[in-house]
């Protein structure tokens, strides 16, 4: 029953999508019909400037870190292990935003965290190297989640938790389905910040 309730805890705290709710109160726009329509701290970075992305990633990372360590409390490695999922699923498809929320990016970010630091170390060094060489946070994040996995394979030796890892990757890796078709056509757009593009404008 505490399993349960850690997985049940951490949907409820993942679907929280701080990029819906600090779209429609700070700009009086949902985010998902801005940019590329997800709810993610990029697409509010994308649509609304460098302070929107920064606190949209902020709060999928306290999410996701008060989820694991309420799963700890209650059933310990096993209570970690279905929070993290369930905060990644929650974000991903949250219940009260109609199934529609982010891409996982910032929640699987928090969870190597919560794992092992330098699975996030990894990762880091993999996202920032490709985002500034190609310009594309999509391919950034798909490489970046890719390497989570040897990683992890590296430096866990708990079967549980490297199943974790995989499936949070997996779910991340789907949710970029249209940007992998997108880049393998050429077709994914260099990211620029949203106050980036205002003083162009200007």
């Amino acid at each position: 029953m505490k399993i349960l309730l850690s997985a049940v805890i951490a949907y409820v705290l993942g679907s929280a999508s701080f990029s819906i709710v600090l779209s429609r109160l700070m700009y009086r726009k949902d985010v998902r019909g801005e940019g590329s329509g997800n709810a993610g701290a990029t697409n509010m970075a994308r649509s609304f400037g460098k302070l929107a992305g920064a606190l949209t990633l902020l709060g999928d990372v306290l999410k996701t870190v008060a989820a694991v360590l309420i799963g700890k409390a209650l059933a310990g490695d096993w209570g970690v292990i279905v929070a993290c999922l369930g905060c990644q699923i929650g974000h991903c498809f949250p219940a009260y935003h109609h199934f529609k929320g982010g891409k996982g990016v910032a929640v699987g970010l928090a969870i190597t965290a919560m794992v092992d630091w330098r699975i996030t170390v990894t990762v880091l060094v993999v996202f920032i190297l490709t985002a500034v060489l190609s310009k594309k946070i999509s391919l950034a994040s798909i490489l970046a989640t890719f390497s989570a996995i040897p990683a992890a394979v590296l430096v866990i030796h708990d079967w549980r938790y490297l199943c974790m890892v995989a499936v949070a990757a997996s779910i991340i890796i789907f949710r970029h389905k249209e940007n992998i078709s997108r880049l393998m056509k050429g077709e994914e757009k260099d990211f620029h910040f949203g106050d980036e593009k205002k003083g162009k404008k200007k």
